[in-house]
Formats: C-alpha cells, structure tokens, sequence
C-alpha cells in the first residue's frame, strides 16, 4: 500500500488556489509529470466526472482515468482511477490559514499492480518527492 501526504502553504486566497487545483485543464502546467488532460464527461468538474491523463512516471507513459467520487468547491476533491495502470486515489484540501493564505495537501493512496509493484519499495518516496514539485510549482505560479 502506498499513502502519501503532503502539504504546502500557499499566499493566496483559499477560493484562488481551489478552483485552479481542481480544474484538470491546468494539471498538465502545475503536475510535473502529467503532460496532457482529457474531459471524458461535459464540464463542469462534478461527482462522476472523468478525466483521462497522460503521465511520464518511472520513465513510463502512463494513460489512466480519474473518476471524480467527492467534490466539495473551495474544501475537498477526491479521485479514484476508474481504469489505468496503478488503482490510486488521490485527495487534495484546502484550508484557509486566513483571507489570503491557503494551506493546500495533497495525499494520493493506492495499490501498486503489475510495473509498478517492482517498485513498491521505493514507490512511497518517490511519489513525495514528485507531489512536493508540483505543490511547489501551483504555490510559485500562483503567488507571480
């Protein structure tokens, strides 16, 4: 099993940094490894929205769909792979610290199958690693 958290605190609002973490359009310019985002379901992001990803991870292309299973504007959203190489689930929050500052985390749960289980050992801190750049990334681009 793989569970990994981490956090950043972001200076911007809470309602800013939520809806641009949670539109998938922008995943491919803050997630390091996600190189492109496809609406499978008409927008606008709601519970049963899917999205099919393309990601360069372990120096394999992985093309997986997320499927939106919670979505609460401004608070939570929670996806869960409706198909693709790796059963993740990934939960990203935000918290205002105040009216300008906002703590995001992210925590992506799953368990490694098939490519990915050989390297299970390693899978946990090479995920923080990756999930620190991108939260580094939204936070420096969203504080320009």
């Amino acid at each position: 099993m793989v569970d990994v958290f981490t956090e950043i605190n972001i200076n911007r609002p809470v309602s800013q940094v939520s809806e641009y973490a949670a539109d998938p359009d922008h995943a491919p310019e803050w997630y390091v490894n996600i190189h492109s985002a496809e609406w499978i379901t008409p927008k606008p992001l709601k519970v049963g929205s899917q999205i099919a990803f393309k990601a360069n991870f372990l120096g394999r292309e992985l093309a997986y769909v997320y499927e939106i299973i919670e979505f609460i504007p401004g608070s939570k959203l929670v996806m869960k792979t409706a198909n693709g190489p790796f059963p993740m689930e990934t939960i990203y929050t935000w918290h205002a610290i105040d009216q300008d500052h906002t703590r995001m985390t992210l925590r992506n749960k799953g368990i490694p199958s098939g490519f990915s289980r050989m390297f299970s050992p390693f899978m946990s801190s090479m995920m923080k690693r990756a999930n620190m750049k991108d939260l580094k990334k939204i936070k420096d681009m969203l504080e320009k």
